[in-house]
């Protein structure tokens, strides 16, 4: 005989069991846990008035059949209902319907919207190699491309080889997306000759962490039974990098669900030192950006994992306050506390692609309204 479907999971089932008796004011006595026994002993999926009445005498409760009946007929819809609930899918996707909203009541915030105003900056001209640029700021990325001295299919095309060629070494890229990232540079390519220039991220190569969704390619999670995962979204900071224009050519690798800088395919390693990790759980996004393979990076961060390996490969890693960029699209680990945040190569660049990912989008309602990110790198 099948064994009771809610023995699958003792303690979580036998606390489901139990919690119908406190409905009906009988959890403290001995008659829910007599009964779990003789359900568990019988083999039986559901509850009989026999065992009912054996439990109730045990424990020195007296009803009267119709009141026996009454329990059995409520113990069973129980179970019923816990195996219909157990047997629905719950993608990760789903937020708890209780939302962590960081701002206390009174809390006064600067309403001036979308002020992004960097800082001094020198000119610069495209070297003889362009190669020689894999470790500008992105500040200074933009400069070429906004200057029309390199093209953002040109850069594009040198972060991918230089993805390529240490990869092997640095065991930091999940997928190259490269399809996706020659398409947009084309389009980049158009776009600025012809005056629509949308800001100092456009034409910049950039690489997600791989628990950030992306149409077309999987989202790993870093996990080798998701190997093949893919959703058929963009997550939210993809959308708004896209809304940027910037290219992003690569997912990179995440620990193991957002743990570490183990993954399916090994360990990430840090630059500086290839025979240590990179740390994690963001450890992609801070190998790949330390060893100038992206323009900058896209990490997450539950317990530490933008300002671990920021720290391990030494890069800029800001990790925002909860609530500042929308989750949507990303494999959550802790529904108060995961922030995603850019990984960079000066604090600037951190600020510019911030601006970029910040603010609500309706879809992660801990994200409120009415408090903007601005920036002004003169003053700072």
């Amino acid at each position: 005989m099948e064994r009771n479907p809610v023995a699958k999971d003792g303690a979580q089932s036998r606390r489901s069991f139990l919690s119908y008796f406190s409905g009906i004011g009988l959890s403290s006595t001995l008659m829910p846990g007599l009964l779990w026994g003789c359900m568990q002993e019988a083999e039986e999926q559901e509850v009989t008035l026999a065992m009912t009445r054996t439990a109730a005498q045990v424990a020195g409760l007296d009803f009267s059949d119709e009141e026996l009946e009454m329990i059995v007929d409520g113990v069973n819809q129980s179970l019923e209902r816990f195996e219909e609930i157990r047997a629905t899918p719950l993608e990760n996707s789903v937020m708890p319907p209780l939302h962590f909203i960081p701002m206390v009541s009174g809390m006064e915030f600067d309403h001036v919207e979308g002020s992004l105003r960097l800082g001094e900056r020198s000119p610069v001209t495209r070297p003889a190699d362009l190669e020689d640029v894999a470790f500008w700021p992105v500040t200074d990325l933009a400069q070429l491309i906004e200057s029309r001295q390199v093209q953002p299919s040109e850069l594009t095309e040198m972060y991918i080889s230089r993805l390529n060629r240490y990869n092997p070494t640095l065991n930091c890229v999940v997928t190259l997306t490269e399809s996706r990232a020659r398409t947009l540079a084309e389009q980049a390519d158009t776009e600025i000759p012809e005056g629509r220039y949308r800001g100092p991220l456009h034409g910049i190569p950039w690489g997600a962490k791989d628990i950030i969704s992306a149409r077309g390619y999987p989202t790993t999670w870093g996990a080798a039974p998701f190997e093949n995962q893919e959703f058929d979204l963009d997550a939210t900071v993809v959308e708004r990098l896209d809304e940027a224009g910037a290219i992003l050519v690569a997912k990179l690798t995440t620990g193991e669900l957002a743990f570490g800088d183990n993954w399916f395919g090994g360990r990430t390693n840090n630059p500086w030192d290839p025979e240590q990790g990179s740390s994690g759980s963001s450890a992609g996004s801070g190998s790949a950006t330390a060893a100038g393979l992206v323009g900058f990076a896209i990490g997450t961060d539950t317990g530490g994992s933008i300002l671990s390996p920021a720290v391990r490969c030494g890069v800029v890693g800001l990790r925002p306050t909860f609530g500042r960029v929308s989750r949507y699209g990303v494999m959550a680990a802790g529904y108060s506390l995961d922030k995603i945040g850019p990984m960079c190569r000066t604090a600037e660049d951190c600020a510019v692609v911030l601006h970029a990912i910040a603010g609500p989008d309706g879809k992660d309602m801990s994200v409120p309204r009415g408090v903007p990110f601005n920036w002004d790198g003169v003053q700072t």
